[in-house]
């Protein structure tokens, strides 16, 4: 049981550290982006066009800060 348990423990830190990664910004705006772009459609309004608005103004602000860390 507790490898299997160690198994499940290292998919899931290995599945947070992929989405995650090094800014957890930007994987809340995404993950806000496809709530609203899903609300969006259940009330039978077209939100195909959040998405690309969100991942372009989040990787501009993610570039933003790393370069002025630097």
């Amino acid at each position: 049981m507790a490898r299997i348990w160690s198994w499940i423990v290292a998919f899931a830190r290995f599945w947070y550290s992929f989405i995650v990664g090094d800014d957890w910004t930007v994987a809340l705006a995404v993950l806000i982006g496809l709530v609203v772009t899903g609300i969006l459609n259940a009330n039978h309004i077209v939100g195909w066009w959040l998405m690309p608005i969100v991942v372009v103004v989040m990787t501009g602000i993610s570039v933003q800060r790393s370069s002025a860390r630097r």
